[in-house]
């Protein structure tokens, strides 16, 4: 992260490098990233952008003299290819991953503070006095998750990697590592070709933001009382249904489908079966 800039609109991005080198968070790889991956970053993301789904953007993108070594394939083969760094830009870089790691390490306090943070600068319909501003912003997270994925669903993306640390608090399109369009819909369509137990499979996308979304409360539950801890489990139970809607409303739309109908629902199932045979 290089630093916040604030547009002629007065819209604030953080500005971050992916692909420069090593920082403290690069554990055991080595900060790199390669043209090719670079390049479908970049263009993907600006493309997400114009079909619809929040995501993050990108500004540049500089060619390194660095040789960076890969296994582009995950079978041994490992090839040297030319580097590349990306600045892309979102309005913020924090994700389900941010809070749960402190809370899993019992930084409690550092974790509210960073909440209280997160909350001020980007959830502004929450007051920061509310004894329950922990509350409505999980509420919030838990909407809006729903709301991506499905957007997703309705372009067809998948995102190959939908673990805590690649799920955004403010529920936008972040890290395009492994990622794909489907060309006719199958449920079982993967991008990530490491990803053998299809775990990321674009028909349980929905399934896997209920799981990171469960490690969110779970990451939140010391900073709750009693009460609020139940308010949230009830607010997560609702995932389901708030999915299903948002869902069912963008491929209404895609029909031209309009009112209610109680046909709708299986009209939808039944295209999506005929693109499957």
């Amino acid at each position: 992260l290089i630093g916040i800039y604030t547009n002629r609109h007065g819209e604030r991005w953080e500005l971050q490098l992916k692909g420069s080198g090593k920082t403290p968070y690069s554990r055991n790889g080595d900060g790199r990233a390669v043209l090719r991956s670079s390049v479908r970053e970049f263009l993907c993301s600006e493309a997400m952008h114009y079909l619809g789904p929040p995501t993050s953007r990108a500004a540049s993108l500089v060619v390194s003299d660095d040789d960076v070594w890969r296994d582009q394939f995950y079978n041994g083969n490992i090839k040297k290819e030319r580097g590349a760094i990306v600045l892309r830009l979102a309005k913020s870089w924090f994700r389900i991953g941010s809070l749960e790691i402190l809370a899993h390490s019992g930084e409690l306090d550092l974790e509210r503070r960073l909440l209280d943070f997160i909350i001020q600068e980007h959830f502004p319909s929450i007051a920061m006095n509310d004894s329950n501003r922990y509350l409505e912003f999980f509420s919030t997270v838990v909407s809006e998750t729903a709301n991506l994925i499905a957007l997703w669903m309705s372009v067809g993306f998948a995102h190959g990697v939908c673990n805590t640390d690649n799920f955004s608090l403010l529920s936008i399109t972040i890290d395009y590592g492994p990622f794909g369009f489907m060309d006719s819909y199958d449920p079982n369509f993967v991008p990530n070709t490491s990803d053998d137990e299809r775990r990321y499979k674009i028909g349980n996308q929905a399934n896997v933001g209920l799981f990171n979304l469960s490690k969110l409360l779970q990451a939140l539950k010391p900073l709750l009382d009693p009460r609020q801890k139940q308010l949230a489990s009830q607010i997560l139970g609702g995932y389901g249904e708030r999915y299903y809607i948002r869902f069912t409303e963008l491929f209404k739309t895609k029909l031209g489908l309009l009112g209610e109908n109680e046909d709708d629902n299986y009209l939808i199932a039944f295209l999506l079966k005929v693109r499957i045979l």
